[in-house]
């Protein structure tokens, strides 16, 4: 009993710190995000990208590269993208961009596990992009295309936000707007932020490196060297263990660390990162948007690029002697809670959340701001609001645990 209590006062510690030492990054990619969302409208985006060619995939790519990181936003868009009369491959480029090319994922994931998987998100998130151009390309699926977009219908909101940029930067309103988004992209991640890392502190303190060794084979401590088909079976248990937590990417960054600690593959910690998009919640929505035909093909399109996309990745980085050593990306070893940057960053951040705060409900308390966003399972969104709910009360109760300890 007592060592279980101590595991348990472990494991909020590390929890909290894991959040702690994350904390910056997700106020200033989620502000960076809710200022591009309301300055450059989704309807100026949609005119350009209308054809199959390069220019509407690149296009689809860079306004998913300064999109939300957030998977409900990024459907929602997509879909709506893709009604107004962007083409299918440029929306799923959009999709993928807004993923995995965002800002505030790169800023987490060079926190918790280092610039090589940076790099790597990022080259791999372009790879991801042209797998699905080539297999859309090659598999032609035009009558499931037409059929999509018939099931959706066609949008009659036409108007284009006509005022200059830089007037736009200057309106109060729209700072209020700013506010309001920032806002809702916490009241849309708070949930899985708060599953992910708490899960990822019960991992690091109760889970034996053994259960990762089953898990993925040939894995462990100090291994470095993988074979073929070891690899290929990381690649594929990745993201079989991503659909179980359903929780998204930026909860889930820890949890890779975790498993590249553990010794798990370049690649299958890489597949795990690009899941996000297979799991059961995002399988669901594209059913109810596209019908269910539509949402297992895009299951296959998705998958089959993050299988070869971060196989490819793997190679190359050893290629070049850039996979990182798993110790030199420990994150349980860490002092988290010191006087450092990571302190003066997380208050500066919480005092700029504050004025956004209240811009947005206080000053801008009359303007009125509405994003769409995918229609979420109430069944599921309660489970993970009670979850979330019994993992404040797991954290505090081992937060005394571990303060009566000391």
């Amino acid at each position: 009993m007592e060592n279980f209590l101590k595991h348990w006062a472990d494991a909020a510690h590390t929890s909290l710190s894991f959040f702690w030492m994350a904390l910056w990054a997700f106020v200033l990619g989620y502000i960076i995000s809710s200022m591009i969302q309301i300055f450059v409208t989704e309807k100026r985006m949609q005119k350009t990208m209308g054809d199959q060619g390069r220019r509407s995939v690149l296009l689809g790519t860079f306004f998913g590269f300064i999109s939300s990181s957030c998977s409900f936003s990024a459907l929602a868009t997509s879909k709506s993208l893709f009604q107004k009369g962007a083409s299918f491959v440029s929306s799923i480029a959009f999709l993928l961009a807004s993923t995995n090319l965002v800002v505030e994922l790169g800023i987490i994931i060079s926190i918790f596990l280092g610039w090589q998987f940076v790099v790597g998100e990022y080259v791999g998130g372009i790879v991801l992009i042209l797998f699905s151009w080539l297999l859309i390309r090659l598999i032609n699926p035009k009558k499931l295309i037409e059929k999509a977009r018939k099931r959706l219908g066609e949008s009659n909101d036409d108007k284009i936000e006509k005022t200059p940029f830089s007037e736009r930067v200057k309106s109060s309103e729209n700072w209020a707007k700013v506010g309001k988004q920032y806002a809702m992209e916490w009241k849309m991640v708070w949930k899985d932020v708060t599953v992910g890392f708490t899960i990822a502190g019960i991992v690091a303190a109760f889970i034996p490196d053994t259960f990762f060794q089953t898990l993925f084979i040939n894995s462990g401590e100090g291994q470095e060297s993988f074979g073929f088909f070891t690899l290929l079976e990381h690649v594929v248990v990745g993201p079989v263990a991503a659909f179980l937590t359903f929780i998204g990417s930026m909860g889930n960054i820890p949890l890779a660390a975790l498993l590249f600690g553990k010794g798990v593959s370049f690649a299958g910690v890489m597949a795990f990162i690009f899941s996000d998009l297979v799991v059961f919640p995002v399988l669901r929505i594209n059913a109810k948007y596209y019908g269910w035909k539509m949402s297992l093909f895009i299951l296959f399109l998705l998958f089959s690029s993050l299988i070869a996309t971060s196989l490819i990745l793997h190679y190359a980085f050893d290629f070049f002697d850039m996979i990182p050593k798993a110790s030199a990306v420990s994150i349980t070893e860490k002092s988290h809670f010191a006087i450092d940057y990571t302190f003066f960053m997380n208050i500066g951040f919480l005092i700029v959340s504050g004025v956004l705060i209240y811009l947005g409900f206080f000053k801008g308390k009359d303007v009125k701001h509405h994003k769409e966003m995918a229609p979420k399972s109430p069944l599921l969104e309660k489970v993970l609001k009670w979850l979330a709910m019994g993992c404040y009360v797991w954290l505090t109760i081992g937060i005394v645990l571990k303060y009566m300890a000391l």
